[in-house]
């Protein structure tokens, strides 16, 4: 599952520093996405990649299918005409990788700014906040300011976390840390704790229910809560309170969003079977996933669109 670093900025022109655009996203795992993409946005993601399920939603559906069909052919290693769970579960973990790597070294070359194939933190720092720490007095908005002191200390400890030789220059490896640290063990620590800063808006050190309904639904009009948000009641209380104390420590984040020995690749690859099985033998042929195209890929026909998000209620 490919996330985005912690703070993202255009740059206006190569070379130079424009004025930054932020979009802050804190590292969120496949454990915890699944409910929050619309129609089967994250079936197409887990199994094509960001960039290339993009790519498929600009496609015919007669596109879609036959690219589809080709793909299958990829999968299905042992050549028998059947994909079972593990060929899927292989396939996942293969695209998720490469999404990983292709989206390090896309960005790579805006941070490696004395090309030694190293990225230091100074770099980083500079490509990413300079036009702030140079020109503060644009920033004056309360807004901005906050999110500017906040963020630049935060990506330093998560830069500092995956930088596992404390030379504070980041190699390929430790800069993908840097980028994705959902995927690393050593950055599990930093996942959580950047979880509970964001959701802890009272600064407790801890995430109550309301806090956690919050960051995933805002009543803005003051109505009845719609039933889904009084299901992920019920399930902070059954389930991710574990004490029973009425909020969520950092042990209970982790355990929600990190759940140990989940394996998000086996378990998206048992659901896409599980719903494409038509004769319950417990593998796909060819012909079953591609009468059930729409759920592995999209084109401009599905476009995620409200039928899509009606059959994936259940999901």
């Amino acid at each position: 599952m490919a996330l985005p670093p912690p703070l993202l900025l255009l740059l206006l022109a190569a070379g130079a520093l424009g004025k930054p655009m932020v979009r802050q996203e804190r590292a969120r795992p496949a454990a915890a996405l699944h409910e929050d993409r619309p129609g089967f946005q994250y079936d197409h993601e887990a199994f094509l990649g960001k960039e290339e399920a993009r790519s498929f939603d600009q496609l015919s559906p007669e596109e879609s299918r036959e690219r589809l069909g080709k793909i299958v052919d990829r999968i299905d290693d042992n050549k028998d005409g059947y994909i079972t769970t593990e060929e899927l579960k292989t396939w996942i973990k293969r695209v998720q990788k490469r999404y990983i790597y292709e989206n390090v070294a896309k960005v790579w070359k805006d941070y490696d700014l004395n090309k030694d194939d190293k990225i230091a933190w100074e770099e980083y720092k500079q490509a990413t906040y300079g036009y702030y720490l140079e020109n503060p007095e644009e920033f004056q908005d309360a807004t901005d300011q906050h999110s500017f002191k906040k963020m630049l200390p935060r990506d330093e400890r998560r830069f500092k976390a995956a930088d596992l030789d404390g030379d504070l220059a980041a190699t390929r490896e430790e800069f993908t840390a840097f980028l994705h640290p959902e995927e690393f063990e050593h950055m599990k620590n930093i996942v959580v704790l950047e979880t509970l800063e964001d959701i802890d808006k009272n600064e407790d050190g801890f995430v109550d229910q309301d806090e956690y309904i919050a960051d995933m639904f805002a009543n803005e009009e003051g109505g009845p809560e719609p039933d889904w948000v009084i299901t992920e009641r019920e399930q902070f209380s059954d389930f991710r309170d574990l004490n029973k104390d009425g909020k969520m420590d950092k042990d209970e984040i982790q355990h929600w969003i990190l759940p140990q020995d989940y394996d998000h690749a086996l378990a998206e690859a048992r659901h896409l079977v599980y719903e494409s099985d038509v004769d319950k033998d417990e593998k796909l042929t060819k012909e079953e996933v591609l009468d059930n195209w729409n759920m592995f890929v999209g084109s401009q026909a599905t476009n995620y669109g409200e039928d899509l998000t009606r059959n994936h209620d259940e999901l």
